[in-house]
């Protein structure tokens, strides 16, 4: 794609020029454009035109109105344009050893976007529609026992969680370390789902990121660590938070294996949740 320019048509609706390619995600093309103002933005354009998950994240963001969060410029039916961040990303301060200092940054935008009643005009779906993949789950003769009670016991804390959700509000849905860069108003969320559910799963795809981090991120002090200081500054219950961070681990791992569990690599990360909630 680097070689391929936007469509002319594209470009004039928007009123952008100088694409220059940035990356290619399994389900859009980004470019880097100048607006007739000059300032560079991000033009992003789906394949095929579907926006898939990503669609209702899009009225999410327009929610928050640049509220520790990208400024929405434009939105079409297969595009978007968006505030430039230039970086780097909490997930890229994570892997260059300031992993401290990124989740400081990171609680700090998740108060932030919590901080205020966030109207969504858009139907957002359900956490509880999220987690069907989770409870259809099937394995496989070769999946390990030892994963499979995971799992199972996975399901059971998913069940209870569910239905008996407390502070239900919009959430992001995807808020972690490589979902969070920097820009010319300091650190704003980016690449939102849009979802419906209880306020502290917005924390708990953070704590199995960022990727290419592994060794840091399945140390058992930082879950220790995480649960203890975002919990407080996020003024939630710390076990409910451990628990909605290890049944994310178990529906990533559900919505990898297209129905049927035989291995993945955050079985690991799986044993250390039970292992630590155990611990108490």
């Amino acid at each position: 794609m680097e070689n391929t320019l936007p469509p002319a048509d594209i470009l004039t609706k928007f009123q952008v020029c100088a694409p220059v390619f940035v990356e290619q995600t399994q389900i859009a093309t980004i470019w880097k454009v100048r607006l007739l103002s000059g300032a560079p933005a991000a033009l992003k354009i789906y394949n095929q035109q579907d926006m898939k998950n990503e669609r209702t994240g899009f009225a999410f963001i327009e929610a928050l109105a640049g509220d520790a969060a990208v400024k929405l410029l434009g939105l079409s039916q297969g595009e978007a344009l968006l505030e430039w961040l230039d970086g780097p990303s909490l997930g890229d301060l994570t892997r260059s050893g300031q992993d401290q200092a990124a989740n400081a940054e990171l609680i700090r935008v998740a108060v932030q976007i919590h901080s205020l009643p966030r109207r969504v005009t858009a139907e957002l779906p359900k956490l509880t529609d999220w987690f069907d993949a989770l409870f259809q789950l099937e394995f496989d003769d070769t999946c390990p026992a030892e994963a499979r009670r995971d799992i199972v016991f996975c399901q059971q804390t998913a069940q209870n969680l569910l239905a008996n959700q407390i502070d239900i509000r919009p959430l992001h849905g995807d808020l972690h370390h490589d979902n969070i860069r920097l820009g010319a108003r300091g650190y704003c969320a980016f690449d939102a789902k849009g979802v419906l559910g209880e306020r502290a799963y917005e924390l708990a795809n953070a704590f199995r990121n960022p990727k290419g981090a592994e060794k840091i991120v399945t140390a058992p002090e930082r879950v220790v660590s995480l649960a203890q200081s975002w919990s407080q500054a996020f003024d939630v219950d710390q076990q409910r938070l451990l628990q909605w961070a290890m049944v994310k681990v178990a529906l990533s791992i559900s919505w990898r294996c297209n129905g049927k569990l035989k291995h993945d690599g955050e079985f690991a990360l799986l044993a250390l949740f039970r292992a630590v909630m155990k611990r108490g």
